[in-house]
């Protein structure tokens, strides 16, 4: 049996973090971490970026750490493996090939996996993810030939890759379930900002639709509708969001609630053992209550504030969570808790204009989150009101004016 004092499962972003926030705070802690991808960390981000997909920048711009960095730091990296039972009374960890590991403290980064497509049965090539490195190798390839490519899924993925198909000169069309892009993330107007860009570039978009059978004997030659139409197509692209394997982490006693539960210091019902990254739902102090939040910049601030509390340095995670995308001459950018269902909404700027914001409060007067398109300026000044708890009323007003900088709030 392997031994060590630090484990970490997952080698993403999270994990990795954690593993050097641990090693700058502990010189000899042995630290190992096992990772189910044959790399080392690599940048997640990038694999949807047009300048590397496209092939206009270097492939080895894409890595974040190198071999040697792991041996420097004395970080065991195990790759090509992942963990299949948790024994939290013995503290160890078995992988898939046997392998037992017994640790004194153990990080669950596990991260997540690219959802399942119900109507791919796997058997035909032409079929692509973009969740690891090696999808995106796949369809770097495959894009440089297609002439007609589909995109499943109205999110980020189908977004930023119907802008790069478009680049690269290939015929695309978007099969999405609801009626109009980011449903119900985004209100329809602001959703119908971005299919009119996606449509202006020639991008076609199919509403309130599914697909009943991929065409074609080994590989794709298209898709049939459920109202039976027939798209041609080369490729298929897939982006219905991730899902997390913690069927052998709930066996094991910690508890599960569509991910890792945890409390504000990323510590599990068990002691000794965290969670950081996208199978985190962790008790957000800032909005007060578990969440689930699957971007690189929280895992990333999750992974540092884990490896704090796992060398003893207690920490609570407090971060508003943002992201972005580019693309069709649009940026798009979400803060806070988005979700406005039974919330008031407080809109800046127009539809019309091209440029259009919805700050969300809740039942505190306080803001949770906003969305924005074509705002770029007023993220950052939004996500700083929303961690001072700040309330609405004494400055709705500037909060409606768009041309009011939110930065001097």
């Amino acid at each position: 049996m392997l031994k060590t004092q630090y484990l970490i499962v997952g080698g993403g972003i999270a994990g990795t973090t954690a593993a050097e926030t641990i090693r700058q705070n502990d010189t000899n802690g042995i630290i190992t971490i096992v990772s189910d991808e044959p790399h080392r960390l690599y940048s997640r981000i990038m694999l949807s970026k047009a300048n590397f997909f496209l092939g206009k920048s270097p492939f080895d711009s894409v890595w974040m750490k190198t071999p040697e960095w792991y041996k420097e730091n004395h970080i065991e990296l195990i790759l090509g493996k992942f963990a299949v039972a948790c024994d939290t009374i013995k503290k160890s960890i078995e992988l898939n090939d046997g392998t037992q590991i017994q640790f004194e403290k153990l990080l669950l980064s596990l991260g997540g996996h690219a959802r399942k497509w119900p109507a791919d049965n796997g058997e035909k090539t032409g079929i692509f993810y973009l969740r690891t490195l090696d999808d995106a190798k796949g369809a770097m390839v495959a894009i440089k030939k297609a002439k007609r490519a589909v995109c499943i899924g109205g999110g980020f993925t189908s977004f930023e890759m119907c802008d790069m198909l478009k680049l690269a000169g290939v015929e695309t069309t978007v099969i999405i379930r609801e009626s109009y892009f980011w449903q119900p993330v985004l209100d329809e107007p602001s959703g119908k900002i971005i299919e009119k860009a996606v449509e202006s570039a020639g991008i076609k978009i199919i509403h309130e639709s599914a697909v009943k059978k991929i065409l074609g004997e080994k590989n794709v030659t298209g898709i049939q509708l459920e109202n039976g139409d027939e798209i041609p197509c080369d490729m298929i692209i897939v982006g219905i969001g991730i899902t997390t394997d913690c069927e052998w982490v709930e066996k094991s006693g910690i508890s599960i609630n569509r991910g890792v539960l945890a409390n504000e210091y990323l510590e599990t019902n068990i002691e000794n053992i965290w969670t950081a990254g996208d199978c985190a739902k962790f008790n957000d102090l800032l909005l007060d209550e578990y969440i689930l939040l699957g971007n690189w910049a929280n895992a990333q601030n999750q992974g540092k504030i884990a490896g704090l509390n796992m060398v003893g340095k207690k920490q609570a995670f407090q971060m508003v969570s943002s992201f972005s995308s580019h693309g069709f001459g649009l940026h798009i950018a979400f803060t806070g808790d988005v979700r406005s269902e039974n919330r008031e909404v407080i809109k800046r700027g127009s539809p019309e204009s091209n440029s259009y914001g919805r700050i969300i409060i809740d039942d505190h007067d306080e803001i949770v989150g906003a969305t924005f398109i074509n705002m770029a300026k007023d993220l950052i000044p939004t996500a700083k009101l929303i961690e001072k708890e700040i309330k609405v009323l004494s400055i709705r007003k500037q909060l409606e004016d768009a041309n009011q900088d939110l930065s001097k709030i």
